[in-house]
Parts: structure tokens; sequence; C-alpha cells
């Protein structure tokens, strides 16, 4: 009786080490790699980022066909900061703290990057940027992967000024960091090529500003002064719907005045009656009409996740396209998620972009680009117009401002810094 116990005891135990190992392997084979996104669904940004959320849930999904990663799969974790900066670091400590993602891909406006910038260095983790900004910025826990001014908006003048004859220039922006920052840049640049103070207005308003007829009316006046005039936009978010149509309402037509912008792609374009901003330009790296191979793939790739023939691609998704690409090569070659790790592969990881070549993320943490310049057409998409013969390697520290042109960014050791002065051979603290 005592044997058939302790026997009955035994299968009883190795039953449940068998389940127990049932379980464990059921759990390792489920175990994931998490992916936060952290784009505004909502507010007055949803119109731009909404997309990118999208085009990011899209690259996870063919990642994890090929396999996902690691052996492991990919799951996005998708969050919504709804267009409230404050709201932007909340949800990025939730991504990386409760969610516990390797990664993180997200922000639009420079102020939501402003906003999570603390929060990605104290917990040190990675956040992927896909949109253009002001630049004077290097953290060594961000990849920027959308331009800097030297990749946009200082060859958007040098086109306007050599190409087109401009000599007076309104630079037109939404209050916040990123049109008064590179407003600033840009304000130095034309003043060091010979632009008068007088030619040059600046005109700043509020985030979701729908009343236009009296700042057109300006531009109009400035325009007639008879000198050839042009718009520097850094207007963001569904403002420019407005700014649109009130241009066209007030007879401002591009070849009069054109409109250079640098927040307005397809993606923004599709909710625009587009007749009276024909001609009118926008400067990006990349567009949904240039004709390559590796384009017309992620199109349609896009359109068939989509299920929608109209959805537009636009700069920021290839932004992200790229980005997404580095972590994954950065992560196999690191044969780790570790952001310590990653940080050190990434830097020299070259991938395709959709433009025909291959970016590469340089040691200051920004990748190199072509700059395109393209023109508004009656369909929504630009023709480009303009290209740079290369790639660009973006800056970030602007060569026009007496506090930035001695500063470079390098995170590779021994110097991991993000602004260190080439003068006093100094780095100026936390590299931000």
């Amino acid at each position: 009786m005592k044997n058939h116990r302790s026997g009955s005891i035994a299968a009883l135990a190795l039953g449940a080490l068998m389940a127990s190992t049932a379980f464990t392997g059921a759990f390792a084979q489920e175990e994931t790699i998490k992916v936060g996104i952290l784009h505004s669904l909502s507010g007055t940004m949803a119109i731009s980022e909404t997309t990118l959320k999208d085009a990011m849930l899209m690259l996870i999904e063919e990642q994890n066909k090929k396999g996902g990663l690691l052996g492991k799969k990919l799951e996005a974790v998708v969050v919504d900061p709804a267009s409230d900066w404050p709201l932007f670091a909340e949800k990025a400590r939730e991504l990386v703290q409760v969610n516990g993602v390797s990664a993180v891909f997200g922000c639009w406006t420079s102020v939501s990057r402003k906003s999570v910038l603390p929060v990605f260095e104290e917990l040190n983790s990675l956040l992927f940027y896909p949109v253009q900004y002001e630049g004077e910025e290097s953290q060594r826990n961000v990849f920027y992967t959308g331009a800097a001014p030297n990749q946009q908006a200082v060859p958007a003048v040098d086109y306007l000024m050599n190409e087109e004859g401009v000599e007076r220039w309104v630079l037109a922006g939404t209050d916040y960091v990123y049109p008064r920052t590179t407003n600033k840049i840009l304000e130095a640049y034309l003043k060091s090529k010979g632009v008068a103070e007088e030619d040059i207005m600046i005109n700043y308003t509020p985030f979701g500003h729908s009343d236009w007829q009296t700042i057109v009316s300006d531009i109009k006046a400035f325009g007639s002064a008879g000198k050839k005039t042009a718009v520097v936009s850094t207007i963001n978010g569904d403002a420019n719907v407005p700014f649109y149509k009130e241009l066209g309402n007030a007879g401002i037509k591009a070849e009069d005045i054109p409109v250079v912008a640098f927040s307005v792609g397809e993606e923004e374009l599709a909710g625009l009656d587009t007749g009276p901003l024909v001609g009118h330009l926008a400067a990006w790296n990349y567009f949904q009409s240039v004709d390559t191979p590796a384009n017309a793939e992620f199109i349609s790739a896009w359109k068939a996740y989509i299920g929608d023939d109209k959805r537009v691609t636009n700069d920021p998704m290839e932004a992200h396209y790229i980005g997404f690409n580095m972590w994954v090569k950065a992560v196999e070659k690191a044969g780790s998620t570790d952001p310590d790790a990653v940080i050190d592969a990434i830097v020299g990881v070259s991938v395709p972009n959709l433009t025909g070549g291959y970016s590469a993320m340089m040691p200051n943490h920004h990748i190199t680009k072509p700059v395109l310049i393209g023109e508004i057409q009656d369909d929504g998409q630009f023709e480009t117009v303009w290209e740079t013969s290369g790639l660009v390697v973006g800056d970030a520290w602007s060569d026009y401002l007496d506090g930035s042109k001695d500063l470079i960014a390098d995170w590779r050791k021994p110097l991991s810094c993000g602004n260190f002065n080439t003068v006093t051979g100094k780095c100026g603290g936390s590299g931000s």
C-alpha cells in the first residue's frame, strides 16, 4: 500500500512537472518583442499622425511575416497622446515602464518630442522620431529619421532664391519650438546672403488657427512691393486647410507668391481642394510620385494593407520605414533589443530608402537623405522640380547660429557626446 501511494505521488509530481514544462514552453513560444507606437489619433495633429500609426502597424506585420526578430514575434502597443503635449510624456512612460516596449516610434511636433526626451533619457529607452524638425539637439536615446534644417529648410530657401529669384520672405509658422527655431536659422541664413531685415516678415499663429483673412491680406500687401516674394511655411496640422483656402480666396497664385511648405505632404493635401494650390511647393525627402521599384513596392503594400486605393504615402511614413528597418538591423547585429547594445550597433547601419538609394545612421543619430522640392499637382501629388545630386548628412547643430556653429554630436565611444564644442574641446552636458 505504501509503495502504491509513493508511486501515485511520484506520478502526480511528474504530471505537475510536465504541465509546468508545457506551460513554460508555450509561454516561451508566445513571448513577443513589444514595439511602442506614440502618435496622436485625436486632436489637431491627428490629420498627420494617424497615418504614421497605420504605417507602423504595416511594417510590424510585414516583419512578422519574415519570421519576426530574434526568433520572436513583434507586438505593437498603440497609445493615443491626443495632441496633448504633457500627455505624450505620460504615454511614453506607460509604454516603457508598464508595457515593456523595446523601442518607441512616434511624436510629430517638436513640443511633443521635447516633452518625452526626459522620459527616454531617464528610462534608457529608444525613440525613433520620423518628422522634419528644427535641429539644435542630439540625444543619446533618440534617432532623428526626419529632416534637419540643412536637409529641408535651407535647401528650399536656396531653391527659391536661385531658381525663382525670390528677394522678399514671409516666414509663417505655428507658434511652437519647431517653427520658431527653424525661422531663427532661416533669418540668420537669409541675412548671411545679404537679405535686408525689412525684406523678412515673420508671423506665428496658434495650433488649429482658422481665421487667416488678416494674415493672408498682410502677406499680399508685403508681396506688392515690386520684389519677388515667397512664403516659407512651417504651419503644422489642420490649420493648413483654412490657410490654403484663404490663399485661394485672396487670389494668391503660385506664380505671384509661391508658398513652400515643410509640413504639408500628400496626407494633408488629401483633405483639400487642390485646384487653387497647383504650383505651390513643398520641400521633403520623399514624394509618393518618386518612380523607383522600392517605392512602387511600398505603395502597393500600403494600399493592400489599408484596403483603400486612395490612401496616399508621404515623407514621415518613409522615415518610419527607414527607422524601423534600421532598428531591426541593429537588433540583429547586436543580437539583443537592449537599448545600450542597439545604440552601439546602429551607427553606420545602412538600409534602403524609397527614393532609390541607401540611408545611413550617422554618429550624431541623424541620417543621410536626399532633398526634393515638389510642385503641387491637381491630383494632390507632387512633381519633383529639383533635387540634390546626392544624399545630405543631417546636421544636428546649425552652422548659422552663434551658439551652435562650433558644436558637433558623436555618440560613439569614447566621445559619447551630443554637443561637443570643437573650440573649447568640452562636452556641454547631457548632450541634448
